[in-house]
């Protein structure tokens, strides 16, 4: 049986305010769906496949938002950020009104991809350290990479601070000073203190995949996008 709610509850549910802020909206024939615009806000809709029109901008329901983002420099994965602008800051309100959180951290002088979501099992999934989940950087380093630095990062490097030895999942030279390093854990400032625990250090860093999602050629810095349940699965 399909799942049916009422239109104010729908816009509630997708971050455009409290209940009277929704129905004000609607009253405003501010909302259409398929182009037609809509008039009671108590009107029943069916939730699957529904695409809402607000202002003229195209809003797929969803339950719960899973989100890509490519992450520039100059911003902080926190919702109270201190020197620079918050990454939710590059999303539109409603997003943020559905307390959307980064899925993990980014440093702020660190691009790529960034996942956010509202969904608390979702984000706990995929930085939980039990689940293993690849998080793969493009690191830019100050200097050659050799042979004997690639073989001390998967062999293990000893970090300040941390009682064992932290090994790399994976570490591929693309090029002299570019190589591609997947790690499982998320320690603070992890990829920076391995390269410089192996005798090297980053220029640039930037993240081009989790687990099985990369990062799109066509997301621009600072755009974000859906995740479609496909991407989801895999997850």
């Amino acid at each position: 049986m399909a799942k049916l709610m009422q239109l104010e509850r729908i816009l509630q549910s997708q971050g455009f305010g409290n209940r009277k802020a929704c129905r004000a909206l609607v009253r405003a024939r501010r909302v259409a769906v398929g182009g037609e615009t809509l008039l009671d806000p108590f009107a029943e809709s069916t939730l699957a496949g529904l695409v809402l029109q607000v202002d003229g901008v195209d809003w797929p329901y969803r339950e719960k938002a899973y989100l890509m983002l490519n992450k520039p420099t100059g911003h902080e994965c926190s919702r109270a950020p201190r020197h620079h602008p918050s990454v939710l800051s590059l999303l539109p309100e409603p997003l943020r009104n559905r307390d959307v959180q980064p899925v993990g951290r980014l440093d702020e002088d660190t691009t790529g991809l960034l996942l956010l979501s509202d969904d608390g099992q979702f984000i706990h999934r995929l930085i939980s350290p039990k689940h293993k989940v690849a998080k793969v950087y493009e690191v830019t380093a100050k200097h050659p990479v050799d042979d004997g630095q690639i073989a001390a990062l998967l062999a293990g490097v000893q970090l300040h601070d941390e009682p064992e030895a932290i090994t790399a999942a994976a570490c591929t030279r693309i090029s002299e000073r570019v190589i591609h390093l997947s790690l499982t854990e998320g320690k603070y400032h992890q990829v920076k203190r391995m390269l410089a625990a192996a005798g090297n250090r980053v220029e640039a860093l930037k993240r081009i995949a989790i687990g099985p999602l990369k990062l799109p050629e066509d997301l621009p810095e600072g755009g974000w996008r859906w995740l479609e349940e496909s991407e989801l699965g895999g997850m």
